[in-house]
């Protein structure tokens, strides 16, 4: 997929009940508080063609989780977008990316943390993919990127402080492997 770039000012993000479904929608800067509504999303693990994995660090500025390395891209589906175009249109946006081969890992994947007052709520398929392009994040979105082979990932992942990766990132990364989706 050729990278789509949209600003994130208009996005509304998909309001869903305990079993997922859609119960209505609420714009992108009204969603995340101390008491985040449970929403959709989806997390993004993109290799170049060399087989690394592309990690990035969380602009300082942020308003949810700031600062904390985490997978590719992660993001909110629109009203009625489907996760592969969301996913698409976040990777241009962000790192200035297309994306190839995606697929399912984690379908099903749902989780909840908080940092500094901050909630995320969310039902959040995982998927694995190919990203094309070279990167060229947008400041407000990404403070820096690196490829790293998955073992290096992983490794930093375990001897570095808590807060320095996402929690959704190191958990989705654990199950990941756990199912043998990538070694």
């Amino acid at each position: 997929m050729a990278p789509v770039v949209a600003s994130p000012a208009a996005e509304l993000i998909v309001l869903v009940d305990e079993d997922g479904t859609a119960i209505g929608a609420m714009p992108k800067p009204l969603v995340h508080h101390g008491e985040t509504p449970l929403h959709r999303a989806f997390s993004a693990y993109l290799f170049d063609d060399d087989g690394r994995l592309l990690v990035t660090r969380r602009a300082e500025d942020k308003a949810t989780f700031p600062g904390m390395w985490t997978n590719t891209v992660c993001g909110h589906p629109g009203p009625g977008e489907p996760d592969p175009d969301a996913i698409a249109r976040r990777a241009g946006y962000e790192l200035g990316l297309g994306v190839a081969d995606l697929r399912p890992a984690l379908p099903s994947y749902r989780y909840r943390a908080e940092f500094r007052g901050v909630v995320e709520n969310e039902v959040c398929p995982v998927y694995l993919g190919r990203f094309t392009g070279t990167p060229a994040p947008d400041p407000t979105e990404v403070g820096e990127w690196e490829l790293l082979e998955w073992a290096a990932f992983r490794a930093r992942q375990e001897t570095t402080q808590y807060d320095e990766w996402s929690p959704w990132c190191r958990e989705q990364a654990r199950l990941i492997e756990a199912a043998g989706l990538v070694t």
